[in-house]
């Protein structure tokens, strides 16, 4: 199971190293004078931006809650990581929807001020408006990660920062961020990884990065080749983050310096107490409330009083079958793959399991592009044994089906099935693996009584996590669903590039009602002291 694991995670980026290799010498000219240093640079001020504001608003919320008593603190350790819920792409079609010369934000400020009100807000089809959208959907990454890290930290250092005379903020500055700075990491790097997986929100707000230009060097230019070479250059970029993101953590801990109580939290009055209030306020009202308030506003005015698509009953089941599909193939094929690690070599195993979870570091149109060759070879070597077996001639079955598409999510996802079920494994003492082989159990028999007993509540929020991102997924989702058929990401596309997304605004609503799940499963485990993987980033295992 870990071979075919890594082998599975290996064979998008051999696929697309070879079709990369065959192509045309002229077309790639074309590409590197004309495409790629527009796209590259585009994507580096993008990736950048996004970078600077999830790393202030993640890592300073974090702190705020984690260090301070404040006005609705409580309520704002639940509330801050809700932007998770909404992908990126919804999020733009809804910022530009209510922002937009002709939205409800810009007709209220012109009815109010005159059309001086067109300056007040900013031009969110540009790179600093797909900086801020992105941004506000992005930071729980970092804020998840950071109050992890914050929370782990001993009192002791910072306690004797305090005793010397050093603020609160001179200690945050001085030992809080170098004790955090291997979680911030993490978190920027999966921000950034989503970041660069978007197509949605880019291809909408007119910045023509690198994964837009892969979708339409591939789908408008009809040249796979081509795509393949520009995906080539992503995957520098991609190997750069991560290359940067173990910098981080190179030769540092995750749990700080001592193993102590965290410092008590100080009690903020007054004007501090309501600035802290505010500060963690506007990262929940404009990443989640907001945007939550619009999709319920559009869906009830049109969804379900009038214009209801009697369709979007059909293209919502099979969205569900597909991510259901995706995640019982994905579940089964980490926790596999999590669990045959345990009982080979460190170097071999860990080596396996990088291997395994390249998927999640692949934008979902790399990863798409480097599958299509392997399965409609697969595809073609059936058709011919099939006909040669019984003269029947059986048609696609997986670029024609929706098995490739659950192959796509089980090769993106598999890293999250892989580092939960490594995570709970870790906890599992291997003296109860011995006990039950000294009493004569065989390796199934600890699999199902010990194993996956103690493993269930762990395999069961990565199952959560799983499903959610299948329906979430739109760049893989455009490239390799079947003809003629619809996803509610691929429906509400469709809608925003015709510019009537409020006509896809009730599919948009059952995403985002779906997502808010594996946030608040999220939330009780880390409360309950579980701590997530990394996924794009596995971990060498510590036995």
């Amino acid at each position: 199971m870990l071979l075919f694991a890594a082998a599975l995670g290996a064979v998008p980026v051999l696929a697309l190293g070879h079709l990369a290799i065959g192509g045309d010498a002229d077309l790639w000219a074309h590409l590197a004078a004309y495409v790629l240093p527009n796209a590259a640079l585009q994507t580096a001020l993008l990736i950048g931006g996004v970078a600077v504001m999830t790393g202030i608003v993640g890592t300073g919320t974090a702190w705020l809650v984690t260090a301070f008593k404040f006005p609705g603190r409580d309520a704002f350790l639940w509330l801050l990581p809700l932007p998770l819920a909404i992908p990126t792409y919804i999020s733009a079609y809804i910022y530009v929807d209510m922002f937009d010369a002709l939205g409800a934000f810009q007709r209220m400020a012109r009815a109010w001020i005159g059309d001086s009100a067109v300056n007040l807000f900013l031009d969110l089809r540009s790179l600093p408006g797909a900086i801020f959208v992105m941004g506000l959907v992005l930071y729980p990454y970092v804020y998840l990660a950071a109050r992890a890290a914050f929370q782990m930290q001993g009192a002791g250092a910072i306690e004797a920062a305090r005793a010397l005379g050093a603020s609160r903020w001179r200690a945050l500055r001085d030992i809080a961020l170098p004790l955090a700075r291997p979680a911030i990491a993490a978190g920027l790097a999966l921000a950034l990884l989503e970041t660069l997986n978007d197509i949605g929100a880019t291809e909408y707000l007119g910045i023509p990065t690198l994964t837009l230009s892969v979708f339409s060097t591939w789908l408008n230019r009809n040249s796979v080749s081509g795509a393949a070479q520009i995906a080539c250059c992503m995957l520098v970029v991609v190997a750069a983050l991560i290359a940067v993101e173990r910098a981080a953590r190179r030769r540092r801990s995750f749990t700080g310096v001592d193993h102590q109580m965290p410092p008590e939290r100080a009690a903020l009055a007054g004007t501090q107490a309501w600035a802290a209030t505010v500060a963690c306020a506007l990262p929940v009202a404009l990443g989640f409330a907001l945007p939550l308030l619009y999709l319920l506003h559009q869906a009830t005015a049109r969804g379900l009083m009038s214009g209801f698509d009697p369709d979007i009953a059909g293209y919502a089941a099979a969205t569900l079958v597909l991510a259901g599909c995706a995640t019982v193939l994905t579940i089964g094929l980490g926790f596999g793959a999590a669990l045959a690690a345990r009982f080979v070599g460190r170097r071999f195993g860990s080596a396996a399991i990088a291997a395994a979870s390249l998927g999640y570091a692949l934008p979902g149109t790399i990863l798409a592009l480097g599958l299509l060759t392997p399965l409609v070879a697969i595809d073609g070597l059936l058709i011919a044994l099939t006909e040669a077996a019984t003269g029947r001639h059986i048609g696609l079955m997986l670029t024609g089906s929706g098995a490739g598409l659950v192959i796509a999510y089980a090769v993106r996802f598999s890293a999250i099935a892989i580092g939960i079920g490594q995570a709970a494994l870790l906890r599992i003492p291997r003296e109860l693996d011995d006990a039950a082989r000294v009493s004569g159990a065989c390796g199934r028999d600890v699999l199902r009584t010990i194993h996956l007993p103690l493993a269930r509540p762990a395999l069961l929020a990565a199952a959560l996590l799983v499903f959610v991102d299948c329906l979430k997924e739109l760049p893989a989702t455009l490239m390799l669903r079947p003809l003629n058929s619809e996803t509610l990401s691929t429906y509400i596309y469709q809608f925003a590039t015709r510019g009537s997304f409020e006509e896809g605004a009730l599919a948009a609503l059952l995403i985002v009602a779906v997502g808010i799940l594996p946030v608040v499963r999220m939330m009780r485990l880390a409360d309950r002291g579980f701590h997530g993987p990394v996924p794009a980033i596995p971990e060498r295992r510590r036995d």
